[in-house]
């Protein structure tokens, strides 16, 4: 015999089966969305550690090959070499201009960014930290981007710059190699051995002696700098390069705009930015490395270049233009003579002088 309390629920177990029924579904349509997101949120928590890893094998990679070289100033001349060129038709290993992909590039990124949060940092238990340095930094920007993170004092930050321009002053901004550093040391003496030790590695061991008795090393990473600075990718550092020859052939002053905001923000101590933008007056700013006053390099590279613009500056395209611009879409465009130059630009811009 059944009890009023079986009987009561009997009449309930239709309703019961709907709403389960109904949340199975619910459930089932929304699986997939949790699913992403707890592996999405294991994802992120790897990749800093992943990062970590791929660092640590790239500093322990086999050693790349010398840096060619298709340029010889004595004799003023740039020699075309086919192997060379098949070589070059991509942008080198080794540098954020073109090597590094779309999505290798964003991984990195994202995977900094994780790193930095600081309830993650407390949950890995991590004591280390990423640091990008990009091409086309001053050394200043260096000594900003590792004190950010390793929360230096602007004397620590000092003594970072003085512990690297002891090394070669002659090289300064241009002796590091771009890049993302894992940072496990705070002192500011060994963050700079450390960044000495990769552009050893990147650079200098790839520079053979015969190449230095061509181009001295100092005149190549001077050049490569103008050329990070100036170009908009790897499809015009090689022509750029090209151009900042037949000037230095010539004897020509090398007119580089990169040199005017260098010079400016130097001589304002980095209020404004350390890139402002140029004027037409600041072609009279008197500094050194002013390329609009004299002719030849400037004294020392004036931003940390890439690889690509490294290779670059040693293998010119060899070109018959002088000057050249970018227009407003970024497209490159040159010519051999200062009326064809002048031209160019009204065709571009409407206006020209």
């Amino acid at each position: 015999m059944n009890s009023p309390l079986r009987r009561s629920l009997i009449p309930r177990l239709p309703h019961q089966k709907r709403t389960l029924s109904a949340f199975r579904r619910a459930f089932g349509a929304w699986a997939p969305v949790v699913a992403s997101v707890l592996v999405i949120t294991l994802g992120l928590f790897a990749l800093p550690g992943v990062l970590a890893v791929d660092l640590a094998l790239d500093d322990a990679r086999r050693p790349q090959p010398d840096f060619p070289i298709t340029v010889y100033p004595n004799e003023k001349e740039i020699i075309v070499d086919p192997a060379v060129e098949e070589l070059l038709s991509t942008a080198p290993e080794g540098t954020l201009a073109g090597a590094v992909g779309f999505l290798e590039e964003g991984y990195t990124r994202v995977a900094v960014w994780v790193s930095q949060i600081p309830w993650y940092r407390q949950i890995a238990g991590i004591d280390t930290l990423f640091v990008t340095i990009r091409p086309g930094y001053r050394e200043e920007e260096v000594a900003a981007a590792f004190g950010r993170q390793l929360g230096w004092s602007q004397a620590e930050r000092g003594a970072f710059l003085e512990a690297v321009e002891a090394k070669d002053p002659q090289l300064s901004d241009g002796q590091f190699a771009p890049g993302t550093y894992f940072v496990s040391v705070s002192k500011p003496e060994d963050v700079a051995n450390m960044t000495q030790e990769r552009f050893a590695e990147q650079i200098l061991s790839r520079y053979s002696t015969s190449t230095n008795e061509v181009v001295p090393i100092e005149d190549a990473i001077t050049i490569a700098s103008l050329i990070e600075r100036e170009a908009g990718g790897w499809d015009d550092m090689r022509l750029i390069s090209g151009i900042i020859w037949n000037r230095l052939f010539i004897n020509m002053n090398l007119q580089i705009d990169a040199t005017l905001q260098y010079s400016k923000a130097d001589n304002a101590g980095g209020e404004g930015g350390w890139w402002p933008t140029p004027r037409p007056a600041d072609k009279n700013i008197r500094h050194a490395y002013n390329t609009y006053r004299g002719p030849g390099l400037p004294p020392g590279p004036i931003a940390t270049p890439s690889v690509a613009a490294v290779v670059a500056a040693l293998n010119p395209t060899k070109t018959d233009c002088i000057f050249y611009f970018h227009d407003q879409y970024g497209r490159f465009h040159c010519s051999p003579t200062y009326e064809g130059h002048v031209a160019l630009l009204k065709k571009h811009y409407g206006q020209g002088r």
